[in-house]
C-alpha cells in the first residue's frame, strides 16, 4: 500500500462561513511548511506557498525599494510577511513584503503582494480592515500601486508615501532578467 500525499493546487482552497474562533482552530490544525492561511470575512483560503518565480520577484521589489529608501535616508523597516490580524474585522493576512517608513509604527505603511494565480479572497479588502495605508501589487510584469481612502483603496499613479520614486525606472527594473544588473540600474537611475 502506498502513501498518498495531498499536494496543494495552484489555485488557492476557499472555505466560507467560518467563525474567528473556528479559523484560530483550523489554523493551529494546519500549521504546517508550504501553507499559508488568510482570513477575510469568515472565508478562510488555504494556498500553496509560493514558487521561485514569485520569490524572486518579491526579493527584487524588496531589494529596488530598500536601495531607494536607504538612498533617500527614510527611518525604515523592513517587516517582511508578518501576520497581520483583527479579530473585530475578521481579517488575517500576511503580505510578501511590507514596511514601516518611519519608527515607532504599531503596523506597516506599505504591503507588497506578488500574484502569480488569480482567485482567492479580494486582498484589498483584508488590507482596508487592517488599515494599510498603501499597497503595491504585482501581477503579470508590472506593478500597480493603490492608496486607503475613506471608501477603500484608489488606484494611484505614483506613490502617496513615496512621491518621488520613478515607478518607470523601477517597474523597467523590475523587470530584468538579471538581478544585480537591476540593481546596478536602479542605483544609477535614482543617483541621477
Amino acid at each position: 500500500m502506498s502513501n498518498a500525499v495531498l499536494e496543494p493546487v495552484a489555485e488557492p482552497i476557499l472555505v466560507p462561513g467560518l467563525s474567528w474562533r473556528e479559523f484560530k482552530a483550523i489554523e493551529q490544525l494546519l500549521a504546517r511548511p508550504g501553507i499559508r492561511l488568510s482570513l477575510l470575512a469568515g472565508v478562510l483560503e488555504i494556498r500553496k506557498m509560493p514558487g521561485r518565480q514569485h520569490e524572486v520577484i518579491k526579493k527584487r521589489i524588496a531589494a529596488l525599494l530598500e536601495t531607494y529608501l536607504e538612498h533617500k535616508g527614510f527611518d525604515f523597516t523592513p517587516t517582511g510577511s508578518m501576520t497581520l490580524e483583527n479579530e473585530e474585522e475578521s481579517v488575517k493576512r500576511e503580505a510578501d513584503e511590507s514596511y514601516e517608513l518611519a519608527s515607532d509604527r504599531d503596523r506597516p505603511d506599505l504591503a507588497i503582494e506578488v500574484a502569480i494565480t488569480s482567485g482567492g479572497i479580494d486582498k484589498l479588502e483584508a488590507y482596508k480592515r487592517l488599515g494599510i495605508p498603501e499597497v503595491w501589487i504585482w501581477q503579470k510584469g508590472k506593478l500597480f500601486l493603490f492608496g486607503l481612502r475613506a471608501d477603500g483603496y484608489e488606484r494611484l499613479e505614483t506613490s502617496v508615501l513615496l512621491p518621488e520614486l520613478d515607478l518607470e525606472l523601477f517597474d523597467r527594473c523590475l523587470n530584468y532578467a538579471n538581478h544585480a544588473l537591476a540593481l546596478r540600474e536602479f542605483r544609477l537611475g535614482i543617483m541621477r
